[in-house]
């Protein structure tokens, strides 16, 4: 999805361009109706739009990314904020990192459970500057400290994710793709579906940011971790290159630093964008059995979305362009 270069020149007034995803995975093993992927779209729809809006009124690469995973987060279909998955004990555990291009300055939270809006904690962990990942008790006592927004746990549970947990508990598995055949409208089956949700942007100063924000997996063990909240696996953001947001069995993104990996094929080695991303989805994360897809945007504005999955829930907007949503291929 490349368009033509922009210039290089700082002081030129870059095309601002956003994109999200909302998670991958496998087509739903029940029903889809109309009805229900529409929901899907205007949900991605309004978000993209209205991160597009702020980039267009001069918002920072980094404000246009934590806004739009705010608005994920806040969005039950999907597996961030409210709505997050459960964890085996039927609990819940929220992950969320933020990186900033222009200085690669960053900030992450790891298993947290009453922080309304995970990304702002992450955030606020960057802005802070003394570390980039708190986890646990220790980053809610920092949420408290900044004054963050504070929820109890059952804030995030919804009843279509209890009975997820309660049908793959009986399984005795973790799920990043369940073989089970689950009964669901939504378009991606929900239990065989990567949760997670992220953005990347380029601002018209030239600036590149990276937000990524989940709830993990369903059925996962109490204190997991999965890629999105470690930097250069899940979320990684450099204005000499791109800006990176995945989504998958964790993992497997862990084990081949996934985000840096796409970057450093680009800084090192000269890959365009496409062609990097291509390689990182496409053929390390696949030669481990790692399954998923990601969304990137390099310097020039080009950007990639490439997943080795049946859908990836995601959206982007160029400019004052018309956003464009889809699901499937």
């Amino acid at each position: 999805m490349n368009s033509p270069t922009q210039n290089d020149n700082a002081s030129t007034p870059r095309v601002p361009v956003i994109a999200i995803h909302g998670g991958a995975g496998t087509i739903s093993a029940g029903t889809t109706t109309p009805e229900r992927a529409a929901a899907y779209h205007e949900a991605l729809r309004h978000i993209v739009a209205t991160a597009q809006a702020a980039l267009l009124q001069g918002a920072s690469a980094l404000d246009a990314t934590c806004l739009a995973v705010e608005l994920l987060e806040d969005c039950p279909l999907f597996n961030a904020g409210h709505g997050a998955v459960f964890t085996h004990d039927e609990t819940h555990e929220l992950d969320a990192a933020v990186m900033d291009g222009a200085t690669l300055a960053a900030g992450a939270v790891a298993g947290v459970c009453h922080v309304r809006r995970p990304v702002r904690l992450a955030r606020a962990v960057l802005e802070d500057g003394a570390h980039v990942l708190l986890a646990g008790a220790g980053a809610e006592a920092f949420a408290r400290e900044r004054g963050l927004e504070m929820v109890e746990p059952s804030y995030f549970s919804t009843e279509a994710r209890r009975q997820q947990l309660h049908r793959v508990r009986d399984t005795g598995r973790v799920v990043v793709d369940h073989e089970g055949a689950a009964m669901t409208h939504a378009p991606l089956d929900e239990d065989r579906k990567f949760g997670t949700v992220g953005a990347v942007a380029l601002d018209m100063h030239g600036h590149l940011a990276a937000a990524t924000s989940t709830g993990g997996m369903t059925n996962k063990r109490v204190g997991r971790v999965g890629d999105s909240p470690l930097i250069g696996a899940g979320t990684y953001a450099d204005d000499a290159t791109a800006a990176v947001s995945c989504t998958g069995s964790g993992e497997m993104f862990i084990r081949i630093a996934a985000a840096h990996d796409l970057c450093a094929r680009m800084a090192y080695a000269g890959a365009t964008l496409e062609a990097a991303a291509y390689t990182v989805v496409m053929k390390s994360l696949s030669a481990i059995g790692g399954t998923g897809g990601l969304i990137a945007v390099d310097r020039h504005g080009n950007l990639a979305l490439p997943f080795n999955t049946e859908g990836m829930y995601r959206a982007h907007a160029r400019g004052r362009e018309t956003p464009k949503t889809a699901i499937f291929a």
